[in-house]
């Protein structure tokens, strides 16, 4: 239900089940903003290790299992014994060089903007845009107004 605001409700569960994941399976997040319906997440994985799924189904079910229910649950979920806060698939791309890395590091923090949730990507408190600009990696200007397709990073 996209006008549910679940995901930015719960930020300290997610943190901490997001935390415990890293130490079961470890990954670097590079990445991420938690908007309240959704969230996009770039992951650097170690060599050799390719179980991206894995890391994200036990990140969906440590979630859930920590938040009351009360969500509207489809009739397949509930015979399966499903919650209705995540969606089933998810969106995985295989990062194929550093101008495609910066491509999707840039989308997932303008997103907040995309959305309207802001009107400057600095704006929104769950995002690692904030690191990023910690660190002098963006300025903390990027990411004002327009639309994503005016910056050259919107979806396909």
């Amino acid at each position: 239900d996209r006008r549910k605001t679940i995901l930015v409700d719960h930020m300290d569960i997610l943190r901490r089940v997001i935390n415990k994941v890293k130490k079961q399976h470890p990954f670097k997040l590079d990445a991420m903003v938690v908007l309240p319906d959704h969230l996009h997440a770039v992951m650097t994985l170690p060599e050799n290790d390719n179980s991206y799924p894995t890391r994200w189904r036990l990140i969906k079910a440590g979630f859930s299992r920590q938040i009351s229910g009360g969500e509207r649950v489809s009739e397949s979920r509930s015979r399966k014994g499903e919650r209705g806060i995540w969606q089933r698939r998810y969106w995985e791309h295989l990062i194929l060089s550093d101008r495609d890395y910066e491509k999707h590091i840039d989308y997932i923090h303008y997103n907040p903007v995309k959305h309207r949730y802001v009107n400057h990507a600095v704006q929104w408190p769950y995002s690692t845009i904030h690191e990023y600009i910690e660190r002098g990696m963006l300025d903390p200007h990027w990411g004002y107004g327009g639309s994503s397709d005016e910056t050259g990073f919107g979806e396909r």
